[in-house]
């Protein structure tokens, strides 16, 4: 395809979607009035699936196949990633030498670790009742972990950061939550429609039907995808260097 023809189906593309968002636009009710149908709606529905969270029931009941669309989104990145930064074969892996860290900076962050693990476990296990959820939480777990990095070094990192593991942990959240996807189909309803558990008891745990299972699962997904893509790229930083020959010129040159 030449670079004309990629410009005019560029063009295509925008003007198409131009003219869908001027029409969505020209129906837009008007800015700061009193009707807001699609919030009276979310709301109306939350309240009714016991789902304190508004924003969580959106996300994962009532619009669950679009969080399914950015839980994948974000799972290929990580396969792409994995796959891109792979190590070749004019690459080799070199231990990292200890890092020497300054001992306040070695306290903080060593003290931080476990309440930012803490607040993240939280804020994904809370997802349906507080403002949060996996997607938050997830980021927040995965980069509590890397604050032994930088209250330690990188060989302390790895030990407690096996991304074998995490890489199995980043498929099993993306995979469970088409499980439960399917599960709904299975049950004679329509696919990820909240309809397989009980809605539970209004601002409990274990209220919201499968709210907060599939929050769970986005929460696994999101944690480890973030770690797996921080190792690869620092492991490229860090660990793998360019393999030369005994003359120091590149195996390549």
């Amino acid at each position: 395809m030449s670079r004309r023809l990629r410009l005019w189906v560029l063009a295509l593309g925008g003007l198409g979607v131009a003219a869908l968002l001027a029409a969505a636009y020209l129906r837009l009710p008007d800015f700061g009035g009193a009707v807001h149908p699609y919030g009276d709606r979310a709301v109306e529905a939350s309240l009714a699936r016991r789902t304190s969270n508004t924003i969580a029931s959106v996300n994962f009941d009532q619009r669950a196949f679009d969080t399914l669309g950015e839980e994948t989104i974000l799972f290929a990145s990580v396969l792409g990633t994995v796959v891109l930064l792979r190590q070749t074969r004019d690459e080799r892996q070199v231990r990292p030498a200890p890092e020497k860290v300054a001992a306040p900076v070695r306290r903080y962050a060593l003290a931080l670790l476990p309440i930012a693990l803490l607040t993240g476990l939280y804020v994904i296990a809370h997802g349906q009742l507080s403002p949060g959820g996996g997607f938050q939480g997830g980021v927040v777990v995965a980069t509590a972990l890397h604050l032994l990095y930088i209250g330690a070094d990188y060989r302390a990192l790895e030990r407690i950061r096996p991304v074998g593991i995490y890489e199995v942990g980043d498929a099993a959240g993306e995979a469970t939550y088409l499980i439960l996807g399917v599960a709904g189909l299975v049950g004679g309803s329509a696919f990820l429609a909240n309809t397989l558990l009980p809605y539970g008891t209004f601002n409990t745990l274990a209220s919201g039907g499968t709210v907060p299972l599939l929050n769970a699962a986005v929460g696994m997904e999101v944690g480890c995808a973030v770690v797996v893509l921080l190792a690869r790229f620092l492991d490229q930083a860090v660990e793998i260097e360019q393999s030369t020959t005994a003359g120091g010129k590149d195996r390549d040159a």
